[in-house]
């Protein structure tokens, strides 16, 4: 469960403040796939970052199975993510000069995971993004579309619980998008893993089980999702 509770982000200060969100709450049970929903500058990408510690919002809660990660400290909020979280970005942020067997298992090699079981997991990650025959290229020297497919294996290699996708499939060409979306979505599905995608698509939102669309850095509309607890005395 996620529960994000009043939270407000501001950019800026005094006459030159923006508020990125304002004020939001919801709650995601487990396993559920979400569309966060709205255009550029919307805040929904904000909304992300607060959502998983990346960025510290000014006022509110972001509570994961019971903690509140707004609390921790930097260092215990960074261990938090890595234990539960991982990401996909729209520009892939993958190591250009590295192998694909490289990329893969540096979030292993972060968290520790002891050399001997790593080959396993990295080459079943591989495997399954359909690029293990590519495990010794540089992934300088692949396309748009695999470069995305080594960003998916680099973020279920440690088996998240909650996967976070900004733009997963903003920079590619439609079929190549089909491909990715629908291994996400099986993915998590099977595992019972929670999904979170950012996007100004309405095609990949409607896949979702939840959508939120923000507006302005406010919820301008919510489906499917329970509306967050209050607290006690708010009305």
């Amino acid at each position: 469960m996620i529960a994000v509770k009043n939270i407000t982000k501001t950019y800026g200060r005094k006459q030159n403040a923006f508020v990125a969100i304002d004020n939001i709450s919801f709650e995601i049970p487990s396993g559920t796939s979400v569309a966060i929903l709205g255009k550029s500058g919307s805040g929904k990408s904000t909304l992300m970052h607060a959502m998983s510690g990346l960025d510290r919002p000014e006022s509110g809660q972001v509570v994961i199975d019971g903690r509140d990660i707004l609390t921790l400290r930097s260092k215990d909020v960074d261990a938090f993510r890595a234990s539960k979280m991982s990401f996909i970005f729209q520009s892939f942020f993958v190591q250009a000069n590295e192998t694909c067997y490289d990329n893969v298992s540096l979030p292993l090699e972060i968290a520790k995971v002891p050399r001997s079981e790593r080959r396993q997991k990295v080459e079943a990650a591989l495997e399954a993004v359909q690029l293990l025959d590519k495990k010794k290229s540089r992934a300088r020297d692949l396309s748009g579309g695999q470069k995305q497919r080594l960003a998916v294996a680099r973020a279920i290699v440690n088996e998240p619980e909650i996967l976070f996708a900004d733009e997963p499939t903003g920079n590619l060409d439609s079929v190549t998008g089909e491909v990715v979306e629908d291994f996400l979505f099986n993915y998590t599905k099977s595992r019972g893993a929670t999904l979170i995608v950012v996007t100004h698509d309405p095609d990949l939102a409607k896949k979702c089980d939840a959508r939120i669309e923000i507006k302005d850095g406010k919820i301008a509309s919510m489906k499917g999702l329970p509306k967050a607890t209050k607290k006690r005395g708010q009305a």
